[in-house]
């Protein structure tokens, strides 16, 4: 029998990502998509053909129900969400409920529908915040430093009190950063290699950076993806770390996409203050063992390679199309 997927949030990075790495595995892959005047699909432009797409809201307990009685899935993919840390402070209300509640909405919609569906959800290295332990395990406590830290917080202990209370295969996997040419500009690493891109190709002269002292644990999303597959093939359910076990500042970040478009950063960088986080998190970097042990999981991508894949997809597109808008 064909194993059919739900997909929350199949237009997003990690989405498009999880429908390639599913169709590849045989999967019939479904995504929700949310009615808006203007919907974007280009990062599943090149498999769209292949999807079947439905609709549904996370604020909306009516339309998941709908949506997955429909879809009769064998596993759900949570990774809807606001996720976008600066914003959260801005919209700290929207992304409570979406990110927060929209995750007890949808494993209400599975235990109402079918509490055999195995449901995986996205939860995030922003929970640690002001990090308890370096590096951040399983077992790390959380301290959040951002409302959407918090509410992937609320997100990940609501997923583990479904799982306990109803017997719901539920895991969560605490994701460190995790980037790609399809990352939206809002986030500093795609930030960076389009500028390094434009600045090469002389369609711009700077970037304006926050904290170039601010670090991450940074890896490819194409390799995350399969770890969240893993954790559903399990015979039980658990909560896993995936990271790559290393960390680079923001200053390492500009120093390689630079360096791989053949430019110093320093001639371009000025720190601006407006990109300061009002309380920023400290050293985040995962000790991803377990996932290594349990699920014989492993970043095939390097940090330097998944910034140079960056820089050269950004200096293509914009080749391609010089007044580009991402």
């Amino acid at each position: 029998m064909t194993k059919k997927a739900l997909i929350t949030g199949i237009t997003g990075q990690d989405g498009s990502y999880l429908a390639e790495f599913l169709l590849s595995k045989g999967y019939e892959v479904y995504g929700m998509v949310r009615r808006t005047s203007t919907v974007r699909y280009e990062r599943i432009q090149e498999i769209q053909h292949r999807l079947r797409l439905v609709q549904g809201d996370m604020g909306d307990l009516s339309s998941l129900i709908t949506a997955i009685s429909a879809v009769e899935p064998d596993e759900v993919y949570n990774l809807a969400a606001q996720s976008f840390v600066p914003t959260s402070w801005n919209q700290p209300v929207f992304t409570g409920d979406i990110t927060g509640l929209g995750v007890t909405r949808l494993l209400d919609a599975v235990r109402t529908v079918n509490p055999a569906i195995r449901f995986y959800q996205a939860s995030s290295s922003e929970m640690f915040g002001k990090v308890r332990e370096v590096p951040q395990r399983e077992t790390t406590p959380f301290y959040p430093r951002s409302p959407y830290g918090v509410a992937k917080v609320y997100g990940h202990w609501i997923t583990i009190n479904y799982r306990e209370s109803y017997d719901i295969f539920a895991c969560s996997g605490i994701l460190f950063n995790h980037e790609s040419p399809r990352r939206g500009m809002e986030f500093v690493t795609r930030k960076v290699t389009y500028h390094a891109a434009k600045i090469k190709l002389g369609l711009e002269d700077e970037i304006r950076i926050g904290n170039l002292d601010s670090k991450r644990d940074w890896g490819y999303a194409g390799d995350y993806v399969e770890a969240m597959w893993l954790m559903l093939q399990q015979d039980e359910p658990e909560d896993y770390v995936i990271a790559t076990g290393r960390t680079h500042s923001v200053e390492r970040l500009l120093e390689v996409a630079f360096g791989h478009a053949g430019l110093n950063w320093r001639d371009h960088a000025v720190q601006d203050p407006r990109f300061m986080r009002p309380a920023e998190v400290d050293l985040l970097v995962g000790d991803p063992s377990k996932a290594h042990a349990k699920l014989g999981w492993e970043p095939a991508v390097s940090f330097e390679e998944l910034i140079g894949m960056m820089v050269e997809s950004d200096l293509k597109k914009l080749r391609d199309n010089p007044d580009l808008v991402v």
